[in-house]
């Protein structure tokens, strides 16, 4: 499957969902579209085909939808949350993948959801919402866990300055086999410093990403 093949409706969705989070956090919608469009490059880079390099650019553009559904004190808090806030926050998954499944009577759709259900998933075990572990933890979700985690490193908000490009990569490595597909890690490692150079024919090939930044802007 192409882009061009999937129907008018599933585009006008998917624009609408992400307008409606640009709305809620502007942040949020801009660091789903850097998820989704790394997410692509990653899938690219391991040799993923083009369906699949789809899926993984949508994976990553709805990763964070759900947090549309959380409380306006606690997602734009500009400080550390408590215990009880970390919680809420949690659900953001979940929520994620709840807004998106009534669209999943297309396989584009219906192939996103393991990365975004598990994609706080951690390969020891340690992550939320299931503590899965592994290759337990679905590919794709392992792929969004490694673009979404460098993307939140690599860009400032209230309570933390982003991380230098030195910084970022020790916290790869350091957490590689941990947190992080130590195979991903490596994969991103090789391939990222390469995408600036590239990044004319990936924008190109977006399926999505690029439209909804052209229009936000």
């Amino acid at each position: 499957m192409a882009w061009d093949d999937v129907p008018e409706w599933a585009k006008d969705v998917t624009a609408s969902i992400l307008a409606a989070v640009k709305e809620k956090d502007p942040f949020t919608f801009y660091h789903c579209c850097r998820v989704g469009r790394n997410a692509k490059k990653l899938a690219k880079a391991m040799g993923l085909n083009e369906f699949e390099q789809i899926v993984l650019e949508f994976s990553g553009l709805f990763h964070d939808v759900g947090k549309v559904g959380v409380p306006d004190d606690i997602l734009l808090k500009p400080g550390r949350l408590t215990a009880n806030e970390v919680e809420v926050m949690k659900a953001h998954p979940l929520k994620s993948a709840q807004i998106v499944e009534p669209l999943a009577t297309l396989p584009l759709f219906r192939f996103t959801l393991p990365g975004i259900r598990y994609h706080h998933e951690r390969i020891d075990g340690t992550g939320y919402p299931f503590n899965l572990d592994g290759e337990k933890i679905p590919l794709f979700a392992r792929v969004v866990s490694v673009v979404d985690c460098v993307d939140a490193m690599t860009n400032t908000r209230p309570y933390r300055k982003a991380l230098p490009a030195e910084k970022v990569i020790a916290e790869l490595k350091e957490f590689s086999g941990s947190q992080f597909d130590a195979e991903l890690v490596k994969i991103y490692l090789q391939a990222s410093p390469h995408w600036s150079k590239e990044e004319k024919d990936d924008h190109d090939s977006e399926a999505i990403v690029r439209t909804l930044l052209e229009e936000a802007a």
